[in-house]
């Protein structure tokens, strides 16, 4: 994080990936804020990424003695982040809206995509394809979110925000994401019966106060173990090289120094948030009841979980590592389970904004990533870890050769992935496709991005559109229900009665949904402009 009172021009950026920092009239006004700060002062151009000030020859961010050439401005690849935000705002619609109103069954197979829990039977190809999409926004959400706080900071380190600032910003839109959700679901749908329906927006919540905190505690950190090496070490050819007549204290020794500190501590921090990113999926895998395995003895037929979903630990302890369902608590979506997402975010967000990287180069290394992500999956099946559904698919494929990989007997067994705590499996197939897409957007020419319709206002406005689309889908299928709905065969799940939906009506959905987003385009849109007219530290700016 760079210090309060740094001197430091501000990088103009297209479109950052947290929506607080996606309206060009802020980063216009921080400009403003800056320069006239800076006019009179040398012009040390801030490329850090908020731990330490950058470089753009290579190295990792340095400390700040150094003068660089100025940054580009307005790079069309800032916009893919916003761009893939928007995507899966309009895939989490489909889900929605097809809850809503009851248009299908709620998963890839008719039961429940939970650790060690024995399914026989797919769903329809349609709803299985629609899910398989909507796999993407949980993890994507997540990992957008840690990358959002980087940018975050890194912009309100150069307005001149202090760490407790930063704390106070981040507890307060935890407590609105929390709110929100209270009011969202619990309220609404747990009619006085339940305290806590955590439908994501939880789990968002506690996710990004603990990214923002880590973000702060790497960033001092990463300065304090700056200064140690720079205390205790200084490379050989540091030594060869120097003048033996040299002063110690010339600003010359003191930079060349400082540079090799700041080069390793940078890289450590960034191994130990990748260590910490492995460590928050596996850990779900580690704490399972049943270490994501079903028995081979239970009869033949039979669906749902196989053992209790709980831990010897206690029911406070698995509400943050477990999807639960209590009386007075349901939590499908456990908040330190989905933590591995975000940190990664964190770890993306501090490569990307370390230096000036090429187009090209971004572009391609997120398309790297995907590949190595989707190899990392197809090991999950081939080497059978990471699952949480082993031995758990009983499809009719599975049961005409028992002693095959059950993952290999048909092309939806390869593709199933338990969602509920994620399993290692899933995050590596849904990250893979999301960085993907970032190479995609990335790819793409500016002017063609910005003209893809809804995207772009969709994820420069995402938690205004969350709120709306809930509001509206749920509001239009009391009327699709009324008009096209029937009795189905099965319970709904938060009424216990048979369910009413227009299951076998598919058209019925995607017209609804098309609807939907037709009508809440216009008012993101005017959102979206009405929030960048707010001050930095503006609730609307949460929105």
């Amino acid at each position: 994080m760079a210090e309060a009172g740094t001197e430091v021009q501000e990088t103009q950026f297209t479109a950052n990936p947290d929506d607080d920092e996606s309206s060009s009239g802020e980063t216009q006004n921080a400009k403003l804020t800056l320069n006239s700060r800076s006019q009179n002062q040398p012009n040390h151009v801030n490329h850090g990424y908020g731990t330490t000030n950058g470089t753009a020859n290579g190295n990792p961010p340095s400390n700040g003695l150094t003068k660089d050439p100025p940054r580009p401005s307005a790079s069309p690849r800032a916009l893919s982040p916003d761009l893939l935000r928007g995507l899966l705002m309009v895939l989490q619609a489909i889900d929605h809206c097809s809850v809503s109103q009851g248009a299908w069954r709620h998963g890839v197979a008719l039961e429940s995509e939970a650790d060690g829990t024995i399914v026989n039977k797919w769903n329809a190809p349609i709803p299985w394809t629609a899910r398989m999409l909507t796999h993407l926004c949980a993890p994507g959400f997540m990992f957008l979110l840690g990358m959002g706080v980087v940018y975050f900071g890194r912009s309100r380190s150069k307005l001149g925000w202090s760490s407790w600032q930063m704390i106070k910003h981040f507890a307060i839109r935890a407590f609105v994401l929390a709110a929100i959700n209270e009011v969202l679901f619990t309220l609404p749908f747990g009619r006085g019966r339940i305290f806590i329906l955590n439908i994501i927006l939880l789990a968002l919540a506690v996710n990004y106060l603990i990214a923002g905190l880590v973000w702060l505690a790497v960033s001092a950190s990463e300065r304090a173990l700056s200064r140690l090496l720079e205390s205790y070490y200084s490379s050989p050819e540091d030594e060869m090289g120097r003048p033996l007549l040299q002063d110690e204290t010339t600003e010359s020794s003191v930079k060349t120094i400082s540079a090799w500190a700041t080069r390793w501590s940078w890289h450590i921090h960034n191994a130990i948030l990748l260590a910490l990113a492995i460590v928050t999926i596996a850990w779900n895998s580690w704490l399972s009841p049943h270490h994501g395995h079903c028995p081979l003895n239970t009869p033949l037929g039979y669906t749902g979980p196989t053992q209790p979903r709980s831990t010897t630990l206690g029911p406070w302890f698995d509400f943050w590592f477990l999807s639960v369902q209590y009386q007075r608590v349901i939590s499908p979506f456990p908040p330190l389970a989905w933590l591995s997402p975000a940190i990664l975010g964190l770890l993306y967000g501090r490569i990307i904004l370390s230096r000036t990287w090429k187009a090209y180069t971004i572009n391609a290394s997120n398309a790297l990533f995907g590949v190595l992500l989707m190899l990392l999956f197809v090991l999950t099946r081939l080497l059978h870890f990471g699952n949480l559904s082993e031995d758990c698919l009983r499809m009719p494929e599975q049961l005409a050769s028992p002693d095959r990989n059950q993952y290999l007997a048909s092309f939806r067994s390869f593709f199933y992935i338990v969602k509920y705590p994620p399993s290692f499996a899933y995050i590596t197939l849904t990250m893979s496709i999301n960085f993907l897409l970032l190479a995609f957007f990335g790819a793409l020419p500016e002017k063609v991005a910005r003209r893809i319709p809804t995207l772009l206002t969709f994820g420069q406005s995402a938690l205004f559109f969350y709120i709306l689309h809930l509001i509206l889908y749920f509001c239009m299928a009391i009327l699709v229900k009324h008009w096209f709905g029937r009795e189905l065969d099965h319970l709904d799940p938060m009424t216990g009665k048979p369910a009413i939906g227009t299951e076998g009506q598919p058209a019925v959905m995607w017209v609804t949904w098309l609807l939907g987003l037709a009508i809440l385009w216009p008012l993101c849109r005017w959102y979206a402009r009405f929030k960048s007219t707010k001050e930095v530290n503006s609730v609307w700016r949460f929105f």
